[in-house]
């Protein structure tokens, strides 16, 4: 028997981990950005080292690369060096094999994945040109890397844009390498949405008040059954009732703060385009059900076989290529 999974989301989550796996920037570009400092500067002539598909790497290229992942792999200067001059061949081949299927990315999409790199890292993009420039890495090294990898991960969406089959054999054998505990637990909740409505085009002054009174709210709450006499008190409150979910269906962004609060509480209120949002956990129970891991164990089987289809894929897009080493 086999277990059939849609890879739309696949791609898209492993586009955003693979920037945030191999981009660490959070605890080693600060410590570094000083003892590595070095000028900038081009150097007048770069020797080819490599020639892919008649679009030459330099050795200029290839030190800047080496730089940027001892930077963010903290890896010694050979081992990133070699590193880099492989790193380079398989994003021009993936480049070239992109374009092959006229697949093009704009400076935009670079220049938005680069801001959105420096804000999971809790900078602002020149802030982030700061730090790379004072760690001798160009900035536009690492958005040449964006640019290979962006091409890549819509390449793959492009050609396997089916499905991806995961055996149940594998499941089950991945089922009993974990805890009886774990196999035997799963948690669901009881849930509802409190929103406290603020209409398009408010003051700044009306959704400031809104927010104050969301705050209010949560504060008294004190569970679904009492929840009248609280909500009662303020206008244009809405209930929607969300239902049973398992833990592993709640989304990922509020799964530790819905896990951290106890029954006849509320989520902190997040802004939505109808006002503000807050959860309420109304119920919290432990079933006799192995679904909540077996759920994670399947998303982590078709993620590693999403990878492994990748790496076959760029290995016959490299035989394919021409590579000429100087």
């Amino acid at each position: 028997m086999r277990t059939t999974i849609t890879l739309t989301s696949v791609w898209l989550r492993a586009s955003t981990d693979g920037f945030a796996m191999r981009l660490r920037f959070v605890s080693v570009i600060l410590g570094l950005v000083l003892a590595l400092a070095t000028p900038l500067a081009t150097p007048a002539f770069a020797a080819i080292k490599v020639i892919v598909n008649d679009v030459p790497i330099t050795d200029y290229d290839i030190t800047q690369r080496a730089r940027l992942i001892t930077l963010t792999q903290r890896k010694s200067a050979a081992a990133a060096k070699r590193e880099a001059e492989q790193e380079l061949i398989d994003d021009q081949a993936k480049l070239s094999e992109a374009e092959r299927y006229n697949i093009s990315i704009s400076q935009t999409q670079v220049d938005n994945a680069f801001n959105n790199i420096a804000r999971n890292v809790k900078m602002s993009p020149a802030q982030l040109n700061k730090a790379l420039r004072g760690g001798g890495v160009k900035p536009e090294t690492l958005k040449r890397r964006l640019k290979a990898q962006l091409a890549w991960n819509r390449l793959l969406q492009r050609r396997f844009s089916g499905s991806i089959e995961v055996d149940e054999s594998d499941i089950i054998a991945a089922l009993q390498k974990k805890d009886e505990a774990d196999r035997r637990k799963s948690i669901e909740y009881d849930l509802k949405r409190v929103i406290v409505v603020v209409p398009k085009n408010s003051s700044g002054g009306f959704k400031s008040k809104r927010k104050q009174e969301s705050n209010q709210i949560r504060s008294a709450f004190n569970g679904c059954d009492e929840s009248g006499s609280v909500l009662g008190k303020y206008s244009e409150v809405v209930v929607q009732t969300i239902g049973r979910r398992l833990e592993t269906e709640l989304p990922e962004s509020m799964r530790d703060e819905i896990n951290a609060l106890e029954p006849g509480k509320l989520t902190k209120p997040s802004t939505t385009p109808v006002g503000y949002e807050m959860i309420a956990i109304c119920g919290k129970r432990e079933i006799a059900s192995d679904i909540a891991v077996r759920t994670q164990l399947e998303s982590e089987l078709q993620v590693e076989a999403q990878k492994n289809q990748s790496r076959r894929y760029l290995l016959e897009v490299r035989r394919r290529a021409t590579i000429i080493y100087r």
